[in-house]
């Protein structure tokens, strides 16, 4: 039985993750979400592995939840709902929180959980003529696992509009909104994100991750959240430690750091 996630580590240090329910446009269930979960959490703590692309096997990336296993849910136990709803929550949060840097690979169609899965990727690549929705609402259930991430690509007033509507709107607008970074002609992500890639490999691994877990920790913070005096220690930690060193020899002398590896073809 073929497995529902796809994983793969490329020799450049690429890992991809590929949604495999083609047949049923890539819903996901508890085992879905689980296995998702896991590859994140393994390719997030390998040393091999600088960047995590996450693709859809058939006609859409994502069509958010399985319905049926939705309606299961609803006939359940409190604490089977819950399990499933934590299920749900920290998938998106592992998603959010990995420190390697992820990119998502959006083709025709993004819905409900699977705008999720997007919101979630430090980066974002969509065909043209993508449509995205945000559809829970038009089952009668908020979209509440999935509103971290959603606030961290779209701003409140834009997400009100489209998450309390599930009305369907374009790679057009998704790139107006935050959710989208780039748009990619049909049948051209792998290309459109060859450069992207290539710049997330030309900086040292450290620094992308620690930049990356900064701006998430500010970006949900309140100036008296922040403790500057940490930044500025974090800094200097950057500045003096082994990366930093090799960086700023690389530059002085004129090479390529040590950690620098462009796509291999």
């Amino acid at each position: 039985m073929p497995e529902v996630v796809q994983k793969i580590l490329n020799g450049n240090g690429v890992a991809e993750i590929t949604l495999n329910r083609p047949e049923l446009y890539n819903v996901y269930n508890d085992v879905f979400l689980e296995s998702l979960r896991a590859a994140y959490l393994n390719f997030g703590s390998n040393p091999d592995v600088r960047v995590i692309l996450l693709k859809g096997n058939g006609k859409y990336f994502s069509a958010g939840a399985d319905v049926e296993w939705f309606q299961k849910l609803s006939k359940s136990s409190r604490s089977i709902q819950l399990a499933a709803a934590t299920l749900s929550t920290s998938t998106f949060e592992v998603i959010w929180q990995c420190p390697k840097p992820t990119i998502a690979l959006i083709h025709r169609g993004c819905f409900g959980g699977g705008v999720g899965f997007a919101a979630a990727s430090d980066i974002v690549v969509a065909e043209e003529k993508t449509n995205f929705a945000i559809t829970e609402v038009r089952l009668g259930i908020t979209p509440a696992p999935i509103l971290f991430p959603l606030l961290g690509a779209i701003n409140a007033r834009y997400l009100k509009r489209f998450a309390t509507t599930g009305e369907t709107f374009d790679a057009e607008i998704a790139q107006k909104i935050g959710l989208v970074h780039e748009i990619s002609p049909a049948g051209k992500l792998d290309t459109t994100i060859e450069p992207i890639i290539d710049n997330l490999l030309k900086g040292g691994p450290l620094a992308v991750s620690k930049t990356k877990e900064l701006i998430n920790k500010i970006a949900f913070s309140s100036s008296e959240q922040l403790d500057l005096g940490d930044l500025a220690k974090i800094s200097v930690e950057g500045r003096s430690g082994e990366e930093g060193v090799e960086g700023f020899d690389a530059f002085l002398q004129k090479r390529d750091p040590s950690w620098s590896s462009g796509i291999k073809s």
